[in-house]
């Protein structure tokens, strides 16, 4: 079935409860027998609907798949059948909050679907916004070899691991942009608003004024003139360059490869994104999946176009016959120390572990770069922020100072 033919409806309801009090609201289903089996449910009798069409595609955060997978597996290894698992969950999740309403839906979409024959990963596998190839791969993995505790276990392990490296790796480089803005924000507002005051002071003394005073007084002229332009011209930039990366293919690939060569944040990511990959490829290979097949899954599983370019290559490559070290060598993306163990693994016939070893080490390797980054921070912040206001300073007050030591 397609995707278009899975949508559901929205109906509006009018209903009397069990204490004949009438209430109203909406309810979204993939037809009206579904919605009047959900009021009944609820103890609410209806007594009118009206179809409002289709509803909007659930929205959900990456946590709230995490927490659904992580879920999933403590219900399973309870000894709870799969769907009233998946029943018991999307009724949880839709009485915690508003922002769950999404997860809510899917996993009753996904209980229906079950309960209509139909096997777990194919039913993930028509949801791939939420849950992507290398999740429904090793889901049926899992459901093939009677593991899928066990293997949802692992996603949400891996999930969560990734979702943590994520923000130490976002808080590491947002810091110091954040605080770069702010220091040229804070350079802007004094050459806007207060050096204009000290000009006109300036302006009464009759004597020439010293190099650094002239220099900033015209950076003021030109802030004063220009800023507002300038401003505008990086909004209206910014809004061009995400809607080219949204729609040109090209452009997020070498958007993506520009991020990787990036002086400091560029080895981190790159770091990154071969643990992201290695752990990924070892957990398919671990769970029984043929080295050909599981590059149909890693297509996405880096979050950076460009490594998701190179594992295409690979996969190819491997097709021909080519081994993976020199596949991964020829790629030009995956740093030499985690190429040479790969070499050395698939000659004693461990990758899966070697992978997952590299994968681990790799993950270390952020750790470690994320703190560098971030001690490194602080006196960049330090001398960042005292160059620029201790500069401006100096300059406004040069003339002063050189007036008093005349009188």
């Amino acid at each position: 079935m397609t995707a278009a033919a899975m949508q559901e409806q929205r109906f509006e309801w009018r209903a009397f409860d069990a204490q004949g009090i009438r209430r109203r609201g909406t309810v979204i289903a993939p037809d009206l027998s579904t919605a009047r089996a959900s009021l009944k449910q609820d103890a609410l009798y209806a007594v009118e609907w009206t179809a409002r069409g289709t509803a909007p595609q659930p929205k959900v955060r990456a946590a709230d798949i995490t927490l659904f997978t992580r879920q999933l597996s403590s219900l399973l290894r309870a000894g709870l059948p799969l769907a009233p698992s998946l029943e018991l969950l999307a009724h949880a999740t839709a009485k915690d909050n508003a922002r769950t309403k999404g997860m809510s839906r899917i996993v009753h979409a996904l209980a229906r679907d079950i309960t209509a024959g139909l096997g777990f990963s194919s039913a993930l596998a028509r949801r791939p916004a939420q849950f992507g190839a290398l999740y429904c791969q090793l889901v049926e993995v899992g459901e093939a070899s009677g593991a899928l505790p066990t293997v949802l276990a692992r996603l949400a392990d891996d999930r969560e691991r990734a979702a943590a490296q994520r923000a130490k790796a976002h808080a590491a480089l947002t810091y110091p942009v954040a605080i770069l803005l702010l220091a040229l924000a804070i350079t802007a507002a004094l050459l806007v608003w207060v050096v204009p005051t000290f000009k006109q002071i300036f302006d009464g003394f009759g004597a020439k004024l010293p190099a650094p005073t002239q220099f900033v007084l015209a950076m003021s002229a030109a802030a004063g003139r220009w800023s507002v332009p300038l401003a505008s011209l990086a909004c209206v930039l910014m809004f061009a360059m995400r809607r080219v990366l949204r729609r040109s293919e090209a452009a997020r690939l070498q958007f993506a490869r520009m991020t990787l060569r990036l002086p400091v944040a560029g080895a981190l990511l790159t770091t990154l994104c071969a643990a992201r990959w290695s752990r990924a490829l070892g957990t398919l290979l671990s769970a029984g999946t043929p080295l050909a097949d599981a590059f149909d899954s890693l297509t996405h599983a880096t979050g950076n176009a460009w490594f998701d370019r190179a594992t295409v290559a690979i996969s190819a490559q491997l097709r021909r016959g080519v081994r993976l070290a020199p596949a991964m060598r020829e790629a030009q993306c995956f740093p030499e120390e985690i190429v040479q163990p790969v070499a050395i693994a698939e000659e004693s016939g461990t990758l899966d572990t070697m992978l997952l070893d590299v994968a681990s080490l790799s993950d270390r390797q952020v750790d470690e770069k994320i703190a560098g980054l971030a001690s490194l921070c602080e006196p960049l912040v330090i001398v960042v922020l005292g160059g620029l206001v201790g500069g401006l300073v100096v300059a406004m007050y040069l003339p002063i100072i050189q007036l008093g030591n005349v009188v």
